[in-house]
């Protein structure tokens, strides 16, 4: 039994008192001092500073009690045992390198690095001392320390899927001699897979804006339309791993979040209206009015949440940013709880905002379509204006010499018809979403496989579904229109139709919604889109067209190819022209004086 031991007393054993350490010196070996402490304090008294220290290294005490002169040694005893606490209570590994390459000292986590690691860290701490050493250079007969000494960082990978970073550090002596070095060393799998991650994600959004290629200028709105929604799809599903999300676009003029693109969400969800609203419009409406992005942990206890992907447990959904405008919102479900952090919240972000740069390019680029072709037709209106003219002039100066000649007056006057005609083309052209090329060429007579066929026309330009419901009428059709989506899909609801001629862009309703519509009435309805220049804002086209989309007139159209497409849809074969009657083909072959 030591010394120390020996003079515990019975009554300062007990377990709920702090424990203190007495250290008998001059001044503090009085029994006094221990018998003052005795009633408060379990008390270890120890006669000599060896005894005190042992017993430091392996007991906490609240306090220590000993003359100035014996406390160095033991404040020196307490600094080293926090220091290793702390060393090895940390999540980085720490260790020290001689110039020999030996570790003199390792923490626990450094400790518990594979064989492979702690070897490439005591080469690496090799080689950093071997640098230091160079940098020490003599200054006035002294060596000193200069600054690119003092630490250094290194990266190096283990394996396929492990990388890790460390700083090396000199430990110099008095005399400005490195012997040994200290590493911090920790595992930068996870954020350098991070930073991967991020960088592909960077790259899969360039790819989206790559619109200004030979190839894609080539194709045509449906066809740009239909390369960027699979582009999205298959970024979405391949590096961000979200198999169940839809895009929807914010329709400025109605605040109306519009679908423009789904992937495995039931049709359901699908056609649920939802307003940029922070409140009664779901989660998409809060981030869509608020511009900030919202993990759905828990879609059950989630008072926003409203429909989406059948037995959803959990949803994030990210804004659409162009600039500093949201334009719309990215929204993914999935069917476990808690599937999404904030790693995915940040991936999803900088993915949006690149699919937000693409659907505005494409919208650019429709805009600038239609923009030059009408600067097109009005400079080629301008160009042909006076020489149109001066054919009518000379025209007219013709009838006026022809006084009497009532043939060659007709003839004379069909010139002028024909210029009209021209004129008039050149207007329609110009104004090209209102108007249908051909109309007033239309015969009057009725078409015997358009008999009795009801067809709905939905446009809300007036002029255009005025002159179809014309149109089809003097063919012999009955023909329904609508001005707006919304008394579509009720004439939808109401009437059984043959077919349903709608525009992309409406009041109410886009020309998809129109198409569920008229799916869900009956399956084989077929439908016909209309759009002015493959203007499609909302990507009716691809999304109905992969469902079953007959065809799309593209404004301006010909009276003629609309025609076509109708008795198409309708499974109208075109039946060849009957041939002429014997008396009429002979006479049709007498030679007139007009011909």
């Amino acid at each position: 039994m030591s010394c120390g031991e020996a003079r515990k007393t019975d009554n300062c054993m007990s377990d709920d008192k702090p424990r203190v350490l007495v250290l008998a010196g001059k001044s503090t070996a009085q029994q006094g001092l221990v018998e003052a402490l005795a009633p408060f304090f379990q008390v270890d008294v120890f006669e000599n500073a060896d005894e005190a220290i042992g017993s430091l290294r392996h007991e906490m005490y609240a306090a220590i009690f000993a003359d100035v002169g014996d406390y160095l040694p033991l404040e020196r005893t307490l600094f080293d045992r926090q220091a290793s606490l702390v060393l090895n209570t940390i999540g980085e590994g720490v260790c020290i390198v001689d110039d020999t390459g030996v570790c003199v000292w390792a923490n626990n986590k450094m400790r518990s690095f594979p064989p492979e690691v702690y070897d490439r860290v005591k080469q690496t701490c090799i080689s950093a001392q071997s640098i230091f050493s160079r940098q020490v250079s003599p200054h006035h007969g002294k060596t000193h320390e200069t600054p690119r000494m003092r630490s250094k960082k290194y990266g190096f990978q283990v394996g396929n899927d492990r990388y890790f970073e460390m700083i090396v550090s000199p430990i110099v002596d008095e005399q400005m001699h490195i012997h040994q070095v200290v590493a911090v060393v920790w595992d930068a799998s996870s954020g350098r897979r991070l930073q991967q991650k991020i960088d592909a994600i960077d790259a899969a959004g360039r790819e989206l804006v790559r619109l200004e290629s030979e190839a894609v200028c080539k194709m045509n709105v449906g066809q740009r339309l239909k390369l960027l929604e699979d582009k999205i799809i298959k970024f979405t599903s391949d590096l961000l791993h979200f198999d169940h999300f839809c895009i929807r676009l914010l329709n400025k003029r109605t605040n109306k979040l519009e679908l423009v693109m789904a992937k495995g969400l039931p049709p359901e969800a699908l056609e649920v209206d939802l307003y940029a609203q922070p409140e009664g419009n779901g989660i998409s409406g809060y981030v869509a009015a608020t511009g900030r992005s919202y993990i759905c942990h828990d879609v059950e206890k989630d008072p926003r949440y409203v429909l989406g992907l059948s037995h959803a447990k959990s949803s994030l959904t990210v804004p659409l940013r162009l600039q500093d405008k949201v334009i719309g919102v990215f929204n993914i479900e999935s069917s476990e709880p808690g599937a999404f952090n904030e790693d995915d919240r940040q991936f999803a972000e900088i993915f949006a905002r690149n699919v937000a740069v693409a659907l505005n390019i494409l919208d650019l680029l429709v805009v600038e379509r239609y923009t030059t072709t009408g600067r097109l037709a009005d400079s080629v209106a301008r160009e042909i204006s006076a020489p149109l003219n001066d054919i009518v002039t000379e025209t007219q100066t013709l009838i006026d010499d022809y006084i009497g000649d009532d043939q060659m007056r007709r003839r004379l006057g069909s010139v002028l018809d024909h210029v009209e005609q021209i004129r008039q083309a050149m207007r329609d052209v110009g104004g090209a979403p209102k108007t249908i090329l051909g109309s007033a060429d239309v015969s009057e007579d009725a078409d015997a496989s358009l008999e009795g066929k009801r067809i709905l026309v939905a446009d809300d330009e007036e002029n255009i579904r005025q002159t179809l419901c014309d149109v089809l009428t003097k063919m012999g059709a009955t023909a329904f229109d609508a001005a707006d989506g919304h008394q579509a899909v009720t004439i939808i609801d109401r009437e059984v139709l043959d077919l349903v001629i709608s525009d992309i862009r409406m009041p109410h309703r886009n020309g998809y919604e129109i198409f569920s519509a008229s799916q869900r009435r009956d399956a084989t309805l077929p439908v016909i889109l209309m759009t002015g220049f493959g203007y499609d804002p909302h990507h009716s086209v691809v999304r109905a067209s992969q469902e079953g989309l007959h065809s799309v007139l593209f404004k301006p159209f010909k009276i003629d190819q609309m025609l076509e497409d109708v008795r198409k849809a309708l499974g109208i074969e075109d039946e060849p022209a009957p041939s002429p009657a014997p008396d009429q083909a002979a006479e049709s072959a007498e030679p007139t004086e007009e011909a």
